[in-house]
């Protein structure tokens, strides 16, 4: 399954942003497929140890048989509490690769995909209660409309949200192909496939509190490096990307600097290299590279 399930992103610049120790103590906290776990073990030595987080129960059937492994059943939002409950109080290296794994996008009865037929459902965690069908059949017109100019960036939120106002009070939405009749008159041809991209991505972000958990797990991240460890992030959108670089610039997310009063700054991460993206050949073979930004930090 594994093979077919996920192909790692950026995956050598990933480890070298790491700066791995063989001896050390390393969280991968977005198993999914295991492909940048299986790589970052194979550079640790017998005493080196690797925490994976993954809250979607299909990542764990390609669960690694190492001893110095462990899989947590649980979302990164969680990695200080894990980690404690294992004895952890510092780790060497953090690495987070955001995002809808490939595995999810193909599954149709996820509901993740504007191309496959499925129901509406975009929970990362299937055992939470908030679904898609919820959020576009409960929620008011000025919430849709709220949501889909902020996670979704669209100009014509407010139209968009209408029209599903609209069409549910005729029928309810069940599946992705009833949310994209609802919407397709209001959106222009020639943009077609990336608008509705967005307006998923709004409706995903809502139901998994993608943002707020972003930012819980970067003030968590920052708090259990220890002094030299590496942070590495793959955002994939420009809402993660901005969160990310405003938190290592600065230490908080409006991207403020403060300064002691010799004017350094007070922020606990500090920026490494610049900006990496896939090649052209990444991009080639795995076309979900596309929009993948990795950033890489290491705590003061």
């Amino acid at each position: 399954m594994t093979t077919q399930y996920h192909n790692p992103v950026l995956l050598e610049d990933a480890l070298q942003g790491l700066d791995i120790r063989p001896e050390g103590i390393y969280v991968d906290v977005t198993f999914g497929g295991g492909g940048h776990s299986r790589a970052l073990l194979d550079q640790l030595n017998e005493q080196g140890r690797l925490f994976a987080f993954d809250q979607d129960q299909d990542a764990h059937e390609n669960r690694i048989e190492d001893s110095r492994f462990q899989l947590v059943a649980a979302n990164f939002s969680h990695l200080s509490h894990y980690l404690k409950y294992h004895g952890i109080s510092s780790v060497n290296g953090i690495l987070a690769d955001f995002g809808v794994s490939s595995h999810q996008f193909d599954q149709a009865s996820r509901g993740f995909s504007t191309r496959k037929e499925g129901r509406l459902d975009m929970r990362m965690n299937q055992s939470q209660a908030l679904d898609a069908q919820e959020v576009l059949n409960q929620y008011s017109e000025e919430a849709l409309s709220e949501l889909f100019f902020n996670y979704g960036e669209l100009r014509n939120a407010r139209k968009l949200a209408n029209k599903i106002v609209s069409f549910r009070s005729e029928d309810k939405l069940e599946t992705t192909s009833d949310l994209i009749r609802a919407v397709q008159p209001w959106v222009p041809q020639r943009i077609e496939n990336k608008v509705l991209a967005q307006i998923f991505q709004a409706v995903r972000i809502e139901v998994n509190d993608e943002l707020g958990v972003l930012k819980s797990f970067l003030e968590q991240a920052a708090a259990v490096l220890e002094p030299g460890g590496r942070l590495v992030c793959i955002s994939y959108h420009s809402l993660e990307d901005r969160l990310v670089k405003r938190f290592i610039q600065s230490g908080n997310f409006e991207g403020r600097e403060e300064k002691d009063f010799y004017g350094n700054s007070l922020s606990v991460l500090r920026k490494v290299g610049k900006l990496r993206v896939p090649s052209a050949h990444e991009v080639q073979h795995n076309s979900r590279a596309r929009s993948a930004k990795l950033r890489i930090a290491e705590k003061r």
